[in-house]
């Protein structure tokens, strides 16, 4: 609960689920569709991840706003983070995590 009251919070989990959706997606969907010839859970994972990841990035820039971020000292590598497997969890554990709350 503590997640959804702050919007910090709220960019830190909806990180780890686009982070897993990432990893889910690129280490057993897509090795499933090539591998086996089974594309459904692509299909079924493939827009939950386009959500995930267009959430995380509409709220990091919120929340870069919010924070008064620098955009060449944060709010790039945490774009970044979005794009690279677990690059979002390494963003949360170095810069996330040490943000102060602020009420929503």
């Amino acid at each position: 609960m503590k997640y959804l009251s702050t919007k910090i919070g709220r960019l830190r989990l909806i990180a780890l689920l686009e982070g897993l959706s990432l990893l889910v997606l690129t280490g057993i969907a897509v090795p499933m569709k090539y591998a086996w010839h089974d594309p459904s859970l692509v299909k079924a994972l493939g827009p939950v991840h386009g959500l995930l990841f267009l959430f995380f990035v509409i709220n990091t820039i919120s929340v870069g706003i919010e924070y008064g971020w620098k955009f060449k000292q944060t709010t790039w590598k945490v774009l970044l983070a979005c794009i690279i497997p677990f690059g979002t969890f390494y963003i949360d554990y170095t810069i996330l995590r040490r943000m102060p709350p602020k009420e929503a």
